[in-house]
């Protein structure tokens, strides 16, 4: 075992279980992560990260969430464990790879779980999701939820649009969080919701609530990484942006553009010279030198 791996397996991974038992004490902190560099560094201030579907838009240039497919989960699923050792690590069950059945998202789920080593699955949806879920749990997968704003439903919502500020809208919601805390989701994203109704939700559940766009009545809070960071062209009204990453890049490869150009890059601090004779013998002996048991 290398000594990387000795030390990481002597950190005690976070749980779905322990995501749970924070219900109504200290706020919970997520992040989204696509890969392992990103997941090592938020690691130490996030309690769960999410291998979101949103990888598909923020990363490989689709319009929606809708074309991403299982596989292309699991490769970034993997990569974030491997990048990470604290944190848990929920996977987002991708559009067309668990609603035909309860039997279909268990095969798929259990696949997402074996083949990334993550801890947790989410997938969307409301009451018509709930004998499902329950299916999952019951059969050793934790399952994060997901209602208000579903952005796989964004072709029948007719767009991304913000859930529940009318209040004839409340009901329906209402019911979502409830038939999927009873069947036994360990939390569940409230997306796009107003304050009032994420409030009510957040005190009718069991469930932590974990809001993004759904204010700070709720449990805790996800964001996209790249949205917070400053890297995203746009981002919605629920982002702040922490950081202003995007412009420090393109700062950089600006400078760097202008070195190559003008060759100042690579200096002689960056380009290997020739091995003079007494450095030769020097290595020839390292060479020869047999090895100490």
């Amino acid at each position: 075992m290398s000594i990387q791996k000795s030390k990481q397996s002597s950190v005690q991974r976070l749980t779905a279980p322990y995501i749970r038992s924070l219900k109504g004490t200290s706020p919970i902190v997520s992040l989204t992560a696509y890969h392992a560099h990103t997941a090592r560094i938020i690691d130490p201030y996030v309690d769960f990260m999410l291998v979101g579907d949103s990888l598909g838009m923020v990363m490989h240039g689709f319009e929606s969430t809708v074309p991403v497919p299982l596989e292309l989960m699991i490769m970034h699923g993997a990569a974030v464990v491997r990048g990470s050792s604290r944190a848990l690590v929920v996977v987002d069950m991708p559009f067309g790879s668990y609603e035909e059945s309860k039997e279909m998202a268990f095969r798929n789920a259990a696949r997402i779980m074996k083949e990334t080593g993550c801890g947790a699955i989410k997938l969307e949806g409301g009451s018509y999701m709930a004998e499902t879920i329950q299916y999952l749990t019951e059969r050793g997968i934790p399952v994060m939820g997901h209602i208000g704003l579903t952005p796989q439903s964004v072709n029948t919502m007719g767009g991304f649009k913000t859930q529940g500020r009318v209040k004839e809208e409340w009901a329906a919601i209402e019911k979502d969080a409830k038939d999927i805390d009873k069947a036994g989701v360990f939390a569940m994203v409230i997306e796009g919701v107003a304050e009032p109704l994420a409030a009510k939700l957040t005190k009718l559940v069991k469930a932590p609530t974990i809001g993004i766009g759904a204010s700070k009545e709720c449990d805790g809070q996800i964001l996209v990484l790249e949205d917070m960071l400053g890297l995203s062209p746009w981002v919605p009204k629920f982002v702040k942006e922490f950081g202003q990453i995007g412009a420090a890049i393109e700062g950089a490869v600006e400078l760097y553009a202008e070195e190559v150009r003008d060759r100042s890059f690579p200096s002689e601090a960056e380009t290997y010279q020739m091995l003079t004779k007494k450095a030769k013998t020097k290595t020839s002996r390292a060479k020869k030198r047999p090895a100490s048991s």
